[in-house]
This record gives structure tokens, sequence and C-alpha cells, in this order.
């Protein structure tokens, strides 16, 4: 039961939820989340380090950059099954749509030469 706990209050804010919608389209670093969803990077650190714990989400360094990506393989079965579900939900989500559909101009190449 404490997998499925996780998972649940993993995805009980609307910030993460927005970070895996995010994370569907491609891999992200830290700035390109920040800079998407308008808030600190400490905030989206602390989301990112909630998903990864629920086995949600996973990382690679590259250089100095962290990506993040979904974790489909994840060893907690909770977590695999959301994030197939999830595909399918909120896509017709108009505050969502619009997050998604701002940040292929959002490029960490641009925001981390500022």
């Amino acid at each position: 039961m404490k997998d499925l706990i996780k998972v649940m209050k993993a995805l009980s804010d609307p910030g993460r939820v927005k970070i895996v919608k995010m994370l569907e389209m491609r891999e992200l670093c830290v700035c390109e989340i920040t800079e998407a969803l308008g808030l600190a990077q400490p905030t989206v650190s602390k989301h990112l380090k909630v998903l990864e714990e629920a086995g949600l989400v996973d990382f690679s360094k590259e250089g100095l950059w962290v990506n993040y990506r979904l974790a489909p393989r994840s060893e907690n079965p909770h977590a695999r099954a959301m994030l197939a579900e999830m595909k399918e939900w909120l896509n017709s989500d108009p505050e969502l749509a619009a997050l998604l559909s701002r940040l292929p101009q959002i490029r960490r190449e641009t925001l981390c030469s500022r």
C-alpha cells in the first residue's frame, strides 16, 4: 500500500501533474520546467524530488544539465500504471493545452544563455 500512497500523494498537486504531462512530450531540464510553469527553481526541484521518490520520473546528468523524463519502467507498479493511464487524461484541459503548446518554444539553450 505504501507505494500506491506515494504515487497518489505525488499526483495530488497540480504542478506535479503538469510536470508529468510536459514530460510526456519530451525530456526536460529543471530550467525548462521552471520557465514553463513560472515557478521558482527550488519549488520545481522539490516537485521533481517527490515525483522521483514515487517512481514517476527519473533523471540523467548531461554536463551542467539534469534531464528529467518519465519512468515507464519504474519498479513501482502503481507508478507504471498511472503513467500509462495519464497519457489519456486531461488532453482537453484548456490550461494544460496552453502550457503544452508553449513547450516547443522553451529551450534550455536559450534559457541558459541569458
